[in-house]
């Protein structure tokens, strides 16, 4: 007789399985449920912590569509199950998939530049912002390489202005024009951006009273693609 329990490695292999499987890091998965990068990587690879928080092993588990139980959680009441010679053991049957109507989004604290420029600090979440799942998925979006962040500075008006915020996608992409978060001279800022001749690009502020700039391809660091804005009226 045998009783089924919670796997010994608190759902460890089974993430990351799931992780490789759609092609998400560990460090955009914790950014998904507000931690810091490199949360996941010590669950998985050094046991700390021991077993993952109910609501973040809910928000993973709505992202993967998979049950809680696949990810760590305890199963209500056990299994019984009794072994018989020459009788194949009964398995119970596999929970069905949970669709999550909702994504919560990190906001990330360190500012996009729409004016002088900030140094970018560490990317530790500070809180969440909520998408629905099926408009993030019709604009074609993966809420693992999403993050929300806050203009600072009047160098996009009128389309940004202070405070505002940005949804922006850290998706690798073919560069094509629009609005865009970039590292220059280690300063993190946000810009129009064009492609410009002999492999250069056009840094291009929205406000008039700032010069637009042309630099190396090489020398501008794109951290994403600005899809989304919000603000206040």
């Amino acid at each position: 007789m045998a009783t089924s329990v919670e796997g010994d490695d608190g759902g460890r292999a089974r993430l990351m399985a799931l992780a490789t499987a759609r092609g998400v890091s560990l460090s955009a998965l914790s950014g998904l449920i507000g931690r810091n990068t490199t949360y996941l990587q010590q669950f998985v690879r050094k046991g700390s912590p021991r077993k993952l928080e109910e609501n973040d092993r809910r928000t993973l588990a709505e992202f993967f569509g998979v049950a809680e139980s696949e990810l760590g959680a305890p199963v209500r009441g056990g299994v019984l199950t009794v072994d018989l010679p020459g009788v194949a053991p009964r398995q119970p049957a596999a929970p069905r998939p949970v669709a999550a109507e909702w994504a919560d989004i990190p906001r990330l604290p360190l500012g996009a530049s729409a004016g002088p420029g900030t140094l970018a600090g560490e990317e530790i979440p500070s809180g969440r912002l909520r998408f629905n799942n099926r408009w993030l998925k019709g604009q074609g979006l993966e809420p693992a390489m999403l993050s929300v962040i806050e203009v600072e500075g009047d160098s996009m008006e009128p389309t940004l202005r202070d405070g505002d915020e940005i949804l922006v996608d850290r998706t690798v992409r073919p560069v094509r024009a629009g609005i865009h978060v970039i590292r220059l001279d280690d300063v993190l800022l946000v810009k129009r951006l064009e492609t410009g001749p002999a492999g250069t690009l056009r840094v291009i502020s929205d406000n008039p009273a700032y010069p637009r700039m042309e630099r190396p391809f090489g020398e501008v660091e794109i951290v994403g693609r600005v899809v989304w804005k919000g603000g206040r009226l």
